[in-house]
């Protein structure tokens, strides 16, 4: 564990040691290291976030735990003025050596204010790596690789992924930021997904294999750094791209993907990218219209149909939004 292993390391934000624990993600902290080094902290992300950045200019390692990505945005000055320039500003001589994690995805109905992504957002802000991890392994490889970074690393957490179920390795082991990794092999067609949308894309996969369509999926991990030859590799390979992502589309990491594909791949590929992420209007609140609003496993699907001018499959039989039923809220 990385706060026995130093102790400099200490983790903070609403909700941290309450008795939910952040989905369970910081269980036995409180008692093993006391509130010197797990404290809740007021409701004012400005503040709390400034002292991340002072902490870590005087040779401390904070994680900064925001339970809504959406309030995030109250600490914009501090990640985007201060946070992320503070290595440039001082000549390259220091960095900040900080951890925020923020908490995305859908719960119960949570609407406008309650279910952003953001992760294009602060991926595009020089100075800041982000990291969207999908499986068990990842989130602690890649937990571990940010908390070890001397720059401000912002890890993007679905909730809905928390109770995913992997084998993750024992012991002390990361996984380097900038690596991306092909999540399921295929030769005919690839997806390039974050997060949540990787389980969406190996449903669809399992779908469109029964009827001969292997389908490679290609998650970056780290948005920013980014993977590129990885993305460009499997795109070469097929001749096709879908970007799949939790986040709108318009000025979006998809579209950003779909620019390097483009560029990268032009001669190579068979038919223009497409993607596949929120509309351009804000999250409703009623359950229906969530559910529209929300790509899955069957947007995937039909999309690739299209591009590949296959004949509809019948997914009547198939259940989607089934993981929906482990949330447990209310957050």
């Amino acid at each position: 564990m990385e706060m026995e292993r130093d102790s400099d390391i200490f983790i903070y934000g609403v909700g941290v040691p309450d008795h939910k624990r952040i989905f369970g993600t910081t269980n036995s902290i409180l008692e093993k290291f006391g509130i010197q080094r797990c404290f809740d902290t007021p409701i004012a992300e400005e503040s709390m976030t400034g002292l991340a950045l002072g902490a870590s200019i005087n040779g401390l390692r904070p994680i900064h735990v925001h339970i809504r990505v959406d309030f995030l945005l109250l600490a914009m000055n501090q990640i985007v003025n201060m946070i992320s320039s503070f290595r440039y500003g001082n000549g390259g001589c220091k960095g900040a050596p900080i951890v925020i994690r923020a908490i995305v995805g859908r719960g119960w109905g949570q609407g406008f204010q309650h279910s952003k992504s953001m992760h294009g957002t602060f991926a595009k802000i020089p100075g800041l790596k982000v990291v969207c991890p999908t499986t068990p392994e990842d989130a602690k490889g890649l937990m571990i690789a940010a908390i070890r970074d001397d720059d401000p690393v912002l890890i993007f957490e679905n909730r809905w992924l928390y109770w995913q179920v992997g084998d993750v390795p024992e012991g002390d082991y990361s996984i380097p930021l900038g690596q991306g990794k092909v999540l399921r092999p295929g030769n005919d067609f690839t997806i390039v997904a974050t997060s949540w949308m990787n389980v969406e894309a190996l449903h669809a996969a399992r779908i469109l294999s029964r009827h001969g369509i292997e389908v490679e999926i290609v998650d970056p991990r780290t948005i920013s750094p980014l993977d590129e030859e990885l993305i460009v590799r499997s795109v070469e390979k097929t001749g096709y791209c879908l970007v799949a992502d939790n986040d709108w589309t318009y000025c979006g990491f998809s579209a950003e993907i779909a620019a390097i594909v483009s560029e990268r791949c032009f001669e190579r590929l068979k038919a223009p990218v497409q993607r596949v992420g929120f509309a351009s209007i804000p999250c409703p609140t009623t359950r229906n219209l969530e559910n529209e609003f929300y790509p899955n496993a069957k947007d995937l699907v039909r999309n690739i149909e299209k591009i590949l001018g296959l004949v509809p499959i019948d997914m009547s039989d198939e259940k989607f939004y089934s993981h929906e039923n482990q949330f447990k809220g209310p957050f």
